[in-house]
């Protein structure tokens, strides 16, 4: 974490990081030459180079002078014992598929028999508590002759359940 780079010193922590760099750097040659991608290992640059770096800043201060770039806000993943945020390749080497739970109900047309509202939701547990559904008035829904019911869907779940269909 944190502390730890600050009680080993940064100077100390960034040689330890560019001596692990260039240890594995033979193992990612012939990785790479295995996989049959081309890449100019004589002439490459990686981003604990100077140049680079500065490469970086040049092209940052070019878009900053031509106004391209703006403060906002972004959600990030963020490690709280590094108390740094997490790159791509950090999170996609860990990352596990994780499964939200879900669930898809039909809601009854009252005054229309075997037609029905389909819904989705990722809060199944407020289902017993639910008095009614609610539909957004400028959206476009379509009726679904099922086996047994008609269903009313939106448009976009239509052409969703009509390429599944389609797709085997």
């Amino acid at each position: 974490g944190k502390k730890d780079v600050e009680a080993m010193g940064i100077a100390e922590y960034n040689r330890h990081c560019r001596a692990t760099v260039m240890n594995i750097s033979g193992e990612w040659k012939h990785m790479v030459e295995r996989t049959g991608r081309w890449i100019d290992f004589e002439n490459d640059y990686r981003t604990l180079y100077p140049s680079y770096m500065e490469s970086c800043w040049w092209v940052f201060k070019n878009l900053y002078e031509k106004g391209l770039i703006y403060k906002g806000f972004k959600v990030m993943p963020y490690s709280t014992a590094c108390c740094t945020p997490l790159s791509n390749f950090e999170i996609n080497d860990t990352y596990a598929p994780h499964v939200d739970t879900a669930a898809t109900v039909t809601f009854p047309l009252l005054g229309h028999q075997n037609v029905c509202f389909v819904a989705w939701t990722t809060t199944p547990w407020t289902l017993p508590s639910n008095m009614c559904l609610a539909v957004k008035p400028d959206e476009e829904y379509a009726k679904v002759k099922g086996l047994f019911t008609i269903m009313i869907v939106t448009i976009t779940l239509t052409l969703t359940l009509t390429i599944r269909q389609s797709d085997g």
